[in-house]
């Protein structure tokens, strides 16, 4: 309705120039005849007078198509710069020109300043990750570099030359860790990663990994609680273990000395549902909005004494989307934590 309202308008205004400058053209003319005494046919006269409107009509349209075309070429050349800065790094661009949002520009400076956005989006998430990295390469370095000029001393006693031993060993399996979890989730992320579907007994594979952490949840006097329907399911087998044992490591990890672990697989609709529930120390409703993102830590302090480095959940969620699923948590500080993974029957 509004382009047809604009034709209309656009209508309106081309037969109200040809009208003003015919009447220009008349009057000129007989403004002529009258002052010079000429004397032709009538119809010498209003042809002279036509052929003058439409050289008036010309003229107006000219400069009217001057006043667009230079309104054009600025914002052209906005567009232009905003590019050049774009190219030059600066995401620092929006294109605020003054234009219908029905004009074809209009769509080109939505895409540039979504485009200036996202990169912008982009670059601050490269930087926020290059610092997590430093920072968290840094500190067993520290550690490293500390402990092993301690050593130099000769009065060191031989326990305290094993505890300063075992805490730099502990450092380095901290920073190797680091270094094959950022491989990992790299090569996760890109379009090369190798990715062998097939179908095999998704419980036979929690069951076996749980099996695999009994050291750990004897250690604690965890009470282990499993109820695993059979269940087949298509997936990379290899990836979708990684995922179990490090959500599992983590819920015997933070729940205290005799607590309770429940592993729970059903099949509800056309969906599998996998729950890991632990009455451990929990997550605060803060920290649930991030936790799924790189080198996030709920509490820094404990995460670090326990060896994390924030990337196990980020690695565990960008597996469960390559295999269509979700991965949701619910938590309360001092109750426990839900870990609740849907995949889709495939």
């Amino acid at each position: 309705m509004k382009k047809f309202f604009q034709h209309v308008f656009g209508f309106v205004v081309f037969i109200v120039l040809i009208a003003v400058s015919s009447t220009a053209g008349y009057f000129i003319v007989a403004y002529l005849y009258r002052n010079f005494n000429w004397h032709t046919s009538d119809y010498i006269h209003h042809l002279i007078a036509v052929i003058l409107g439409i050289f008036i009509l010309g003229i107006i349209g000219f400069l009217i198509s001057l006043f667009t075309r230079a309104k054009h070429i600025n914002h052209f050349q906005e567009v232009i710069n905003a590019l050049r800065r774009i190219a030059k790094g600066d995401f620092n661009v929006y294109l605020d020109l003054k234009i219908d949002r029905d004009h074809p520009y209009n769509q080109i400076i939505n895409q540039i300043n979504l485009m200036a956005k996202q990169l912008k989006e982009m670059e601050e998430m490269r930087q926020e990750f290059i610092s997590n990295v430093s920072h968290e390469i840094q500190s067993p370095l520290t550690s490293i570099s500390g402990f092993a000029r301690a050593l130099q001393y000769d009065q060191l006693t031989q326990d305290e030359r094993k505890h300063y031993l075992s805490i730099i060993e502990t450092e380095s399996n901290r920073l190797s860790k680091l270094s094959d979890n950022l491989l990992k989730l790299t090569s996760l992320e890109s379009t090369n990663h190798p990715f062998e579907r097939k179908s095999y007994r998704l419980d036979q594979q929690i069951r076996n990994i749980i099996l695999a952490c009994e050291p750990q949840w004897v250690e604690k006097e965890l009470e282990m609680d499993v109820s695993l329907e059979k269940v087949t399911i298509s997936g990379d087998e290899d990836l979708m273990s990684q995922v179990w044992m490090n959500l599992l490591h983590n819920s015997i990890k933070f729940t205290p000395n005799l607590g309770r672990i429940r592993v729970d697989l059903r099949k509800i609709d056309d969906k599998f549902m996998i729950k890991i529930i632990d009455n451990g120390i929990g997550i605060s409703k803060k920290d649930q909005v991030h936790i799924f993102e790189r080198f996030y830590k709920a509490d820094k302090a404990r995460e670090r004494s326990k060896g994390g480095s924030g990337l196990g959940l980020s690695i565990v969620k960008k597996i469960i989307e390559m295999h269509e699923g979700s991965i949701f948590v619910d938590s309360e500080e001092g109750k426990g934590t839900v870990f609740t993974i849907t995949l889709s029957i495939l």
